[in-house]
């Protein structure tokens, strides 16, 4: 059974002869005629009296609703393929850490919503491991995270490397470690942090840093946004260890001190930094909006160089 036997069989249904639904489906009424048998032959039954006019049989009368359906869906099912590769899509959603949903994406989603005004944007601010889980699970089109070589392999993958930034220290402003221009390390690991809860990959970073240094991280309590770090840092004991875009409003805040890291002295080149990239798939890299929006993040974004 083929689709375009339905496809003629409806046809003949909605005109009344084998000639007209010929002239509509753009074939021969020969073709129509060896459809319908082959599809006759297939079922077993006859599905039209032969006579002047195309009248169903009880058989025809039986398949008919059920063929409406069947082409009904074949018709939404590739108007919506159509819709999707011409950039039709109804919405386009996208997850993103923290620091880049505060600092760099709120220029690129207004030029967005500019220029794509029918496509309904989303977006979602999640740590790095939550963000490709989504992205994997097809419910997101398109994430901005910390880079992770073990996450984003596969062929199907599409990376863009977006910038690479510094670690910095953040206290408050009557914190001992605000008396330095640059913490050294050792003076560092003698304070309690606040950290990113498990499944950031700030967290992991900063743990690999301390594992590598040989000593135990005093994570003294986990929240999750960048508000909640300013907030509780604030209070005078705590620090924390965060990007250089996450620090941005902390700079112009007179009860907070944001204080870059001296080299730990583990190797040569010891600076604390993170790579943030963009990923999604290589399909939907071909979507009009998707890659409108993969491109407004490249042109906007600025591209940070860590200082070493």
């Amino acid at each position: 059974m083929r689709l375009e036997q339905l496809q003629a069989f409806l046809a003949i249904t909605q005109t009344g002869s084998f000639q007209q639904a010929a002239k509509q489906c753009g074939v021969t009424q020969s073709t129509i005629s060896r459809q319908i048998q082959a599809l006759e032959a297939d079922l077993g039954v006859e599905l039209f009296h032969r006579s002047s006019h195309a009248k169903l049989t009880l058989g025809g009368e039986c398949l008919l609703p059920r063929v409406r359906k069947i082409c009904q869906e074949w018709e939404s099912a590739t108007q919506e393929l159509t819709d999707l590769v011409t950039g039709k899509q109804p919405e386009l959603c996208i997850a993103a850490i923290h620091s880049v949903c505060a600092s760099y994406l709120p220029p690129v989603l207004q030029k967005f919503c500019h220029d794509y005004p029918h496509v309904q944007l989303r977006v979602t601010s999640l740590g790095s491991d939550r963000s490709l889980k989504v992205l994997k699970d097809g419910l997101v089109d398109l994430a901005i995270v910390m880079h992770n070589r073990f996450l984003i392999t596969g062929k199907e993958m599409a990376v863009e490397m977006l910038y690479e930034e510094p670690i910095e220290v953040l206290t408050a402003a009557n914190h001992p470690l605000a008396e330095y221009e640059s913490i050294p390390w050792l003076e560092l690991i003698r304070y309690p942090q606040v950290v990113f809860k498990d499944g950031y990959g700030m967290q992991r970073l900063i743990q690999d840093r301390f594992e590598q240094m040989q000593v135990k991280l005093y994570a003294a309590l986990e929240v999750n946004t960048l508000d909640a770090f300013r907030g509780v840092v604030r209070q005078g004991q705590l620090i924390a260890l965060l990007p250089q875009s996450a620090l941005i409003e902390a700079r112009y805040d007179p009860t907070l001190a944001v204080r870059s890291l001296a080299n730990s002295g583990i190797s040569d080149d010891s600076s604390l930094t993170r790579r943030v990239v963009m990923v999604t798939t290589q399909d939907r890299l071909q979507i009009p909006p998707i890659q409108h929006f993969w491109q407004l993040v490249k042109d906007n974004i600025p591209a940070i160089q860590s200082s070493k």
